[in-house]
């Protein structure tokens, strides 16, 4: 099983299409995930309902894009995937306990950029530091 982080940013869709290729060439499950994040600090101001409708509005968009893609391939063989919406603080722990939970053989991860990178560090290299599984980062 292979395990695929999407936030509808350039470098999670190209995650996206080599996962896929992955999946496909290992006849193995792809499940894509997008991770909610908790908005705490909206949540104490009494907003979180509105931020909550945008990031699902979000997460159907994607869904409803993959549905798309993977509708125009060709394949001999189809592809089995599932797609997850989940909350979590941030997207590694949302990924670290999908893959855990799931058992993944691997995850696949676009490459961090922008502020959030530079404060937390790289969404890759804390995955590989916290996973138990091989990771792949797609530039």
């Amino acid at each position: 099983m292979i395990v695929a982080g999407l936030d509808g940013s350039d470098s999670s869709w190209r995650a996206t299409a080599y996962a896929v290729g992955l999946a496909r060439r290992q006849d193995a499950l792809l499940v894509l995930v997008h991770v909610l994040p908790l908005h705490a600090s909206a949540m104490l101001a009494g907003v979180a309902w509105m931020l909550a409708d945008d990031d699902l509005a979000l997460a159907e968009e994607l869904r409803r894009r993959v549905v798309e893609g993977l509708a125009c391939t060709i394949e001999a063989r189809p592809l089995r995937w599932e797609f997850h919406i989940l909350r979590a603080p941030d997207v590694v722990a949302g990924l670290t306990r999908t893959a855990d939970e799931l058992r993944a053989d691997s995850v696949v991860i676009g490459a961090s950029r922008g502020l959030r990178h530079r404060l937390f560090g790289s969404a890759g290299v804390r995955l590989v530091k916290d996973g138990r599984w091989p990771v792949i980062v797609v530039p």
